[in-house]
């Protein structure tokens, strides 16, 4: 078939492998000798001969091979053929380490009665020494090569040995599980670890983090079987943001559908923090569905903030809530607005909501002068409030703006690369009297509607909309701007970091100035997260960098498989948001001398959380020659066999040609598009005789023109499987078009990758070297990029656009196929019979003689120089050459009998790599995928194609972690192990901290100074201060508490925040601001005034104190008093009798103050 439609005529041909259906018995008279046998030329170089070992043949009974084949003499001298020459290294080696896979599993049972095609146990029991499997495994050939270079085995164990030990608080989830409802935010409060997801939130308790879960170990919601115990809300629309509120005692969170909603924090005290879900739900339940019937949390106060979607949030030291949304809007609720709406009764709470809806300050329309605006009209993605110095950064991907959170005033705008924008300073000449309007009480009727006014505001519409088009332009052409800001952050000594797409760390002032940049990775910086003296900042392949805060790098590891979007600091742990929707925790204090400590013991305690699983995976392939097959080929051809495993994979070849069809699909690729009419009835009938839908369900598929690969897993395993991605490599006509080429699945089962490579390489007898570079090139260049198409996957893709985003847990230049745990090709390779004529072949083939024809494969010939499929492995061939027969013509007899004479070979083979390094590994979680063969052959009977059908079944052995089992394991040994322990106490111990007074009156603007003083003479200490109570003092000297929302807005405080060396001294100024007016805003304008009240006014202050790594913290309370009377002058500061170190009575388990961090 190839040699007619590429024009050549040779006298080799290529074909499938094909079963060994007929039987025939031979004498040793019947073997040609030498001298029969003609003289060639070595194709590349002189090669050795096959030296397999033939070990006990797995009979079946549909089999009649005869066993005098194995006796078949070998040839007795290398003159004779240049292939005769036998390496005992290439000698077939057995595989006598096959687990039986029906083993009860003694801790955890198993999630569905599949024994018959496979089972679970866990290696922390011993299984009884006289299990034996049923039938002895077939000897394997071993490519060279293998171990080397890129076909290095990827590196394996119980714990990785590259990074510090990790909590696994919620471990990578199948994809496939998370249909609408992807994590795609995290924050945390003193006790809680808060997500966003795109259905609602979800919080952890971190109390409860090492605890198991219900009694079964089991929680039923998919994708979190193995997740510690948490709680969802109600479904609402996706989470994009969330902040804590700890002075409200509240989590708020912004949606896509553009409202703001609260959560109280003090519901999860009196409930069992388990996510169950009640029994009689299948596990083909949506999780949204599940999600409703869950104990769920129930928001609070909601309110419809933005028209478009809320993209990022803060709450600032004043208790106010800033939010960005679409087109550079940024709102600002005041916090008096907040606690009266939340004083309201549930039954109002509707009321609240409308009256909250309308109390926002819009801040681009307070800074709008003249139809003219200095704020860019670009999403606001980023809000951060500095608390230290009472600002509030915003900005979108390339512009900022600095604001004052406690006057609202715009002080700077400024790009990424540090240079000012001058139109704020142009506007604010424009007119002197600008914010005396703006602070005038007129009404919208009354506002001017000049025609000045008119024209300046469309101008500037259609300046903005030139401007967008312009951009817009510019990405297509060029992609984004890789300068953009993707993460900001807010350190402890005050500055500000900025993380950008191409790899960058910016460290900034906290005045906008653009300070020193840092670059260690070409990867984007997702996301940034400080806690002490430290700087986290999490990448676009997966790994975490550990900073110093003067950008000097500590440590550096590949934290997920995905990329790292969000990370968050509590409970002494560095939270990671993988992109997949794994949460891992790092130790506050890593990389430290106690990780090691920690990883040596959690590996010695790994054969309690291993456990080992056994399936059968039937492997096949047909290249169809454009032809459609009957039920009974298929039925033969897979029917049968499937009936025993747990995994089929089919590979197709030449499923549809023709010039005009290959042009056709090569234009399809380019748009994302794939499949024809011939391939989706291949899918379909091959589900038939699969009986997908009752039996086995398809997981996934992927067409390159006539290349098909599919996968079907049996209903017990499919939720064990996920993570289905695809790919394609053209390999005809320029590596362009998809005559030849490559498809693959990439799947992760019982969380080991496994990948299915169908392959249909060059054509031709001398196109040996081609066929090399064709494997060669797929190797190196598969790239898993998109999920698969398959049933159900549509939503998958749709349900989260961030996903194509992919992190490379792999070294730098290493082919994402080098990174798989098992690797399955199966294909028409194409490789032919050298050094042989067709009658010889024929004569061969039908005395038998397979031993001796194998030593004229160009395939075992290239595996054995290491030229090819390196380290691989493939079973005895004791099966007729598979090509090329005459279509519908049964028996041996059927060999092309054209006038080209094909010569008969195997060109349909099935090649596999498991995580063997030698033949004599056993599974464990270093070798975590051990297999062997228990079916080799081809259904010689299908007469459909010029090719026969070959197929494999591999008994596969898997080892994994339970990680339930490990992170019992591994709070255990952080809290329960003295050494460790020890140690951890010792680097988060608190300095003490002495403060100058406890009371301090106001009666000026003139600052009064607080001091802090750190007695210790090694250790710094992170201080914060918060305003715990305000109070109205009456005439009588009662008072009346206000709020406890943030810090007054008459009182000033800088820095709020910062970190006190060994025996330094930091001075905190406390200053009263009389604002001229205060009101209530409507609409975003100010709506009424009336002037300051006169009364006496108190602040309970907290000065927070914490270790570089503590998460405990000691705080002291300081009362500041302003009295409005007239009499006396200055300020009073009531010092204590005595300087003391905070006391442990003051000792709070309250976590971080700041909200921007």
């Amino acid at each position: 078939m190839e040699e007619e439609e590429e024009g050549r005529d040779l006298r080799s041909s290529s074909s499938h492998g094909g079963g060994g259906s007929s039987s025939g018995r031979f004498s040793r008279s019947s073997i040609p000798t030498g001298s029969h046998r003609n003289k060639i030329i070595s194709y590349s170089q002189p090669l050795s001969r096959d030296g397999d070992i033939v070990g006990e043949s797995w009979r079946r009974s549909s089999r009649r091979n005869s066993r005098e084949e194995d006796r078949i003499p070998r040839s007795r001298s290398s003159s004779d053929n240049e292939y005769s020459t036998a390496d005992e290294d290439d000698r077939a080696i057995a595989n006598p380490f096959h687990r039986p896979a029906n083993l009860q599993n003694l801790l955890i049972s198993p999630q569905s009665n599949h024994q018959q095609f496979g089972g679970s146990r866990c290696l922390g029991r011993i299984a009884s020494a006289g299990e034996k499997t049923a039938g002895s495994p077939l000897p394997e050939f071993v490519g060279a090569g293998g171990g080397q270079g890129i076909f290095k085995l990827p590196l394996r164990a119980p714990v990785h040995p590259g990074r510090p030990p990790s909590l696994d608080l919620r471990p990578h989830p199948l994809r496939e599980t998370q249909a609408g409802s992807f994590l795609r935010t995290i924050a945390c409060t003193a006790s809680q670890l808060w997500a966003g997801q795109e259905s609602g939130v979800r919080y952890w308790n971190f109390s409860e983090i090492y605890d198991g879960v219900d009694p079964d170990g089991r929680i039923s919601v998919r994708g979190d079987e193995e997740s510690a115990p948490f709680r969802a809300s109600v479904l609402t629309s996706p989470t994009l943001c969330v902040v804590v509120d700890s002075a409200a005692n509240l989590v708020w969170t912004g949606h896509r559908d553009g409202r703001i909603r609260s959560w109280k924090l003090e519901q999860a005290t009196d409930q069992k923090l388990i996510a169950s879900i009640d029994s009689f739900f299948p596990p083909t339940t949506s999780s949204n569905f599940r999600a409703q019937h869950i104990s769920s949390l129930k928001e609070g106060l909601a309110w419809q903030a933005h028209r478009a979607p809320v993209l990022s949030l803060i709450v600032t030291s004043y208790g106010d809530i800033w939010s960005g949304s679409e087109g550079g809007i940024i709102k600002v609720w005041p916090s008096e607005a907040l606690e009266k709406s939340l004083s309201f009764p549930p039954e109002e709470r509707h009321m609240a909501a409308l009256l909250l809806e309308r109390s926002y300050i819009d801040l681009r329309a307070n800074v709008t002068v003249g139809g003219s605006c200095a704020l860019p009209v670009t999403d606001t993605r980023h809000l951060l409030c500095d608390n230290l110095r009472s600002k509030v950064w915003s900005g979108s991907h390339l512009t900022f703006a600095l604001w004052d959170s406690r006057t609202k005033e715009l002080l700077k705008v400024f790009g990424i690369d540090g240079q000012v924008d001058t139109r704020l300073e142009m506007l604010s000449a424009t007119d002197p009297y600008g914010e005396e309007v703006k602070l005038a009480a007129t009404g919208k009727k009354e506002k001017s509607q000049g025609s000045v006014g008119f024209f300046q505001r469309s101008r500037n519409a259609l300046m903005g909309a030139a401007d967008a088009v312009r951009r817009a332009a510019v990405k297509s052409a060029f992609g984004d701007d890789q300068r953009r800001a993707e993460a900001i952050a807010l350190t402890a000594d005050g500055a500000v970091w900025m993380g950008c797409a191409n790899g960058y760390l910016l460290q900034w002032d906290g005045n906008g100035n653009r300070v020193q940049d840092f670059h260690y990775s070409s990867y984007p910086v997702l996301s940034l997260c400080t806690f002490g003296a430290r700087l986290w900042a999490g990448y676009a392949n997966g790994s975490v960098q550990v900073l110093d805060l003067e950008g000097n790098l500590i440590g550096s590891w590949v934290a997920h498989s995905s990329p790292v979007i969000k990370m968050a600091v509590g409970n002494g742990f560095v939270f990671s948001l993988a992109n997949h929707g794994g949460v891992r925790g790092w130790n506050l204090m890593s990389p430290t001398s106690v990780d090691k400590m920690v990883l040596e013991e959690l590996t010695d305690r790994r054969l309690l959380y291993t456990k080992e699983e056994s399936m059968k995976i039937l492997a096949g392939t047909w290249n169809v020659g454009q032809e459609r097959a009957s039920h009974d080929s298929l039925i033969a051809w897979l029917g049968g066999a499937a009936s025993e495993v747990s995994l089929v994979v089919v590979g197709l070849q030449e499923v549809e040609m023709g010039a005009g069809f290959l042009a056709m699909a090569a234009a399809k690729e380019t748009v994302g598009l794939e499949g024809s009419a011939n391939g989706q009835w291949w899918l379909d009938n091959i589900g038939k005789t699969l009986d997908e839908g009752a039996s086995f369900e398809r997981v996934g598929s992927r067409q390159l023109a006539g290349l098909l690969v599919a996968v079907w897993a049996r209903r017990s395993l499919r939720t064990n499987i996920g993570d289905v991605d695809a790919a394609a490599v053209p390999c005809g006509f320029g590596r362009a078009i998809g005559n030849k080429g490559a498809v693959g699945l990439r799947i992760r089962i019982y969380d080991r990758i496994v990948c299915f490579i169908n392959c249909h390489f060059a054509a031709h007898l001398e196109a040996v070297n081609r066929r090399n570079a064709d494997f060669d090139h797929v190797y190196r260049t598969m790239s898993f990029t998109r999920p698969s198409q398959g049933p159900g996957t549509a939503n998958v893709g749709a349900s989260s656009a961030v996903q194509q985003l992919r992190g490379q847990n792999a070294e730098d230049g290493r082919p994402e196929l080098a990174e798989a745990d098992m690797l399955i090709f199966l294909g028409d390779f194409n490789y032919r019979l050298h050094g042989i004529s067709y009658d010889e072949a024929r004569d061969f083939v039908s005395q038998r003689c397979f031993d001796w024809l194998r030593e004229k494969d160009q395939l075992r010939a290239e595996m054995r120089q290491g030229k090819v499929f390196q380290g691989m492995r493939e079973g005895p061939i004791k099966f007729p050459p598979t090509y090329k027969f005459e279509r519908h013509q049964a028996g041996l007899s059927g060999y092309d009998s054209s006038e080209k004479k094909r010569i008969p070979a195997w060109c349909d083979r099935i090649l596999f790599r498991d995580s063997r390094s030698v033949s004599a590994s056993v599974c464990s979680l270093e070798c975590p995928i051990v297999s062997s063969i228990s079916l080799y052959d081809a259904c010689m009977d299908v007469t459909d194609s010029d090719h026969k059908p070959v197929r494999c079944i591999l008994n596969v052995d898997i080892a994994r972690v339970d990680e339930v089992i490990r992170r019992r394991e591994l709070g255990e040994i952080l809290t329960s192990d003295e050494i460790i322990a020890s140690q951890l106490r010792e680097l988060r111990v608190v300095p003490d901290i002495i403060a100058s007074a406890d009371v301090i009156i106001l009666q000026n603007q003139d600052p009064t100074i607080l001091r802090l003083t750190n007695v210790s003479d090694t250790r710094k200490a992170i201080f914060g201060i918060s305003c715990e109570r305000l109070s109205t003092v009456n005439e009588d000297g009662s008072s009346i508490r206000d709020r406890s929302f943030g810090f007054p807005c008459w009182l000033e405080v800088e820095p709020a925040g910062g970190i006190i060396g060994p025996g330094q001294t930091v001075e905190v100024s406390l200053q009263h601001e009389d604002l001229p007016t205060l009101g209530e805003y409507v609409d975003g304008e100010a709506d009424s005034w009336w002037g300051e009240e006169m009364r006496d006014k108190e602040a309970v202050l907290l000065v927070h104190v914490n270790g570089e790594y503590s998460i405990e913290e000691r705080t002291h309370r300081v009362t500041v008093r302003h009295e409005s009377s007239s009499g006396g002058g200055g300020s009073s500061l009531l010092q204590r009798a005595d300087y003391r170190p905070f006391s442990s009575a003051d000792l709070l388990d309250d976590f971080p103050f700041m909200h921007g961090s």
